[in-house]
């Protein structure tokens, strides 16, 4: 059963509406809830939005083997899956979406890669990316010029992923993710 199910995109793309569409879809679908040494933006609550850290928690926690990836962005923060969320949805045969950046899903589909189904998502164009980081309104124009020029480097891990998606439309984006897991799994039970 390929049942971590990773998604990853360029920032803006839609890697977290989706996720969330498609656990409204398909309530048997966990999320693998990323843990971060950034601060918490408004609205995000620990341990949903992501398991927040210090750095020295998550430095001790990087000693400790406890990661299957992690990464430190732009020399300021760090963001990592835990092992023990991935290897518990194995033992249990539930599927567990993966939000991660290009490097995280390459790793994650390295060690688990009998048990990963990676999915890459563009957005329509370079234009659209660029509106909804602006219209996000977390970042400054500085931040969003970096996430942009990260663009081509994510793009160039793109033939890597088992399949790849265009996010011009959240229905039809889910409804083509869900094809995607039900095709790989065919015949295979998971569900609550």
């Amino acid at each position: 059963m390929k049942n971590l199910i990773i998604l990853s995109a360029p920032s803006g793309s839609g890697k977290t509406t989706l996720c969330r569409a498609l656990q409204r879809r398909d309530e048997s679908i966990g999320f693998s809830v990323s843990c971060t040494s950034r601060t918490k933006r408004k609205g995000e609550i620990n341990g949903v939005d992501y398991t927040f850290l210090t750095d020295q928690e998550f430095k001790k926690r990087i000693e400790n083997g406890e990661f299957a990836e992690w990464e430190q962005i732009h020399g300021n923060y760090y963001y990592g899956t835990l092992k023990a969320i991935l290897e518990a949805a194995i033992q249990h045969q539930e599927l567990l979406l993966l939000e991660l950046d290009v490097k995280g899903a390459m790793s994650i589909k390295n060690i688990y890669s009998e048990k990963t189904l990676s999915i890459f998502v563009e957005p329509p164009s370079m234009d659209d990316l660029y509106t909804r980081l602006v219209k996000r309104g977390t970042d400054s124009e500085k931040r969003i010029a970096k996430r942009l020029e990260r663009l081509t480097a994510e793009l160039e891990y793109k033939s890597n992923f088992d399949h790849h998606i265009i996010n011009d439309d959240v229905r039809h984006a889910v409804d083509e993710i869900m094809d995607i897991i039900q095709h790989e799994n065919e015949g295979v039970y998971y569900g609550s």
